[in-house]
C-alpha cells in the first residue's frame, strides 16, 4: 500500500486544517515538508508547499472531502444575514475598489500618487458599485 499525495499547500496550518478533517473522518494521513517550511518558509514554491498524503487506498475519499464546501451550511447554521444588491437584488456581492486602476495609472505616469479610489462592494451579475457603509 503505497502512499499518495492528494493536495499542496502554501503554509503548514493549512496542511494541519486539513488533516484534521481527514482524521476526524478516520483516514489517515500525513504531512509532509512541515518542518523544513516552518524553518524558513520561503523554501515552500521551491519545494512544492506542504503536501498531504493518504494511502492510496483512501486517494479518493480524502480528495472529495478535502474538497467540500460548508460555507452555506455555516451561513444557515449561524444565520448570517445574506446581503443583497441594491439595484437587482442578488446575492451575488463580492468587495471592489472604484478607481483603482486610473489611480495607478496616473501613478505610472505622472509619478505621484492620487487617492481618488473609493472602497466598496459590487454586485456579480449587474455591475453595481456602492459603498457597504
Amino acid at each position: 500500500m503505497g502512499w499518495v499525495v492528494i493536495e499542496s499547500y502554501s503554509f503548514p496550518y493549512e496542511a494541519q486544517i486539513a488533516k484534521a478533517k481527514l482524521d476526524s473522518c478516520d483516514i489517515p494521513s500525513y504531512i509532509e515538508n512541515e518542518h523544513t517550511i516552518n524553518m524558513n518558509w520561503l523554501y515552500s514554491n521551491a519545494i512544492g508547499g506542504v503536501r498531504l498524503a493518504v494511502p492510496e487506498s483512501f486517494k479518493e475519499e480524502a480528495y472529495s472531502l478535502i474538497h467540500q464546501d460548508f460555507s452555506h451550511e455555516v451561513v444557515q447554521h449561524f444565520e448570517i444575514p445574506v446581503e443583497h444588491c441594491p439595484a437587482c437584488g442578488s446575492p451575488e456581492i463580492e468587495p471592489y475598489t472604484q478607481g483603482k486602476r486610473s489611480a495607478f495609472l496616473v501613478f505610472i505616469f505622472l509619478g505621484f500618487p492620487l487617492f481618488f479610489y473609493k472602497h466598496g462592494l459590487r454586485c456579480k451579475k449587474c455591475l453595481h458599485f456602492y459603498s457597504d457603509q
